[in-house]
């Protein structure tokens, strides 16, 4: 399902997923952080957490700890973001207006205060040099099964070239997704494929993705689409990066030299 969002997010939190309330069966907080200049937050709840920047500037401080993440273009520069345990409490002061998306979960495992600058943020182009590159996208993982096996949950951004695919071929998993997306520009628009139903989706919509619904989308020409994937791990089995089951009838687009039409012409 979409759940739409118009007019921009307002100061403070807004919360789009809760653990114990709207759309728990994602198994994940999720919610926007709009701080104005100057403004603080400190967060000591008991739940593994992760503060993406989409725009702004801000400084984090833990015990024994300092950071300064700066972003003022999500498309054009890589992601920078915050990954910390339930017992470590987190102070956020804004040095210039902000955003931010929170992505929590529930997670006893104690592990060290990761702050991801842009260099650190593992970045490709999926999709290039196939199907007259109609599928191309750029994705950049913050964190995954792989990177941290101590988390309970995955994040990472996705740019969806105008025109293009992504999440291609058409694929599911059993594990929740949230996707939270942004246009450039704004009033761009794009198409999300839940199994056999297709939505129209808009800056700052957010798209639940249930357990094994296969999911697919596309951005309309003009309009690049950014969107945030998260995902929570499952008890005894990881979301990894080969955790993705293509339908079947579309993984020959996978094979290696893949040709499509016009280089193959149509037998008709």
């Amino acid at each position: 399902m979409i759940v739409r969002k118009t007019g921009g997010f307002t100061p403070g939190y807004t919360t789009i997923t809760a653990l114990d309330g709207p759309h728990s069966e994602q198994m994940l907080d999720f919610g926007i952080l709009v701080l104005p200049k100057g403004e603080q937050i400190t967060c000591t709840l008991p739940l593994e957490r992760a503060w993406l920047l989409i725009k702004g500037k801000v400084t984090f401080t833990w015990d024994g700890g300092r950071a300064v993440g700066e972003r003022h273009s999500c498309i054009d520069e890589s992601a920078v973001a915050l990954h910390a345990p339930a017992s470590v409490k987190i102070v956020i002061v804004a040095q210039e207006e902000s955003e931010l998306a929170v992505e929590r979960c529930r997670n006893t495992t104690d592990f060290a205060v990761r702050f991801y600058d842009k260099e650190d943020v593992h970045s490709e182009v999926f999709g290039a040099g196939v199907l007259a590159e109609a599928s191309n996208r750029t994705v950049r993982t913050v964190f995954d099964g792989e990177s941290a096996p101590y988390s309970n949950m995955v994040l990472g951004e996705v740019i969806n070239h105008p025109g293009r695919w992504s999440s291609y071929p058409p694929h599911d998993h059993p594990h929740p997704e949230i996707y939270h997306y942004r246009f450039f520009p704004s009033q761009g628009f794009g198409i999300s494929v839940l199994d056999e139903d297709a939505f129209v989706i808009h800056d700052e919509d957010t798209s639940m993705i249930a357990p094994d619904k296969t999911h697919a989308q596309a951005a309309a020409p003009g309009y690049a689409m950014y969107y945030i994937w998260m995902i929570p791990h499952l008890e005894g089995d990881r979301w990894l990066p080969t955790t993705r089951y293509y339908r079947k009838e579309h993984t020959w687009m996978l094979e290696k030299d893949v040709k499509i039409w016009p280089e193959i012409p149509a037998d008709m």
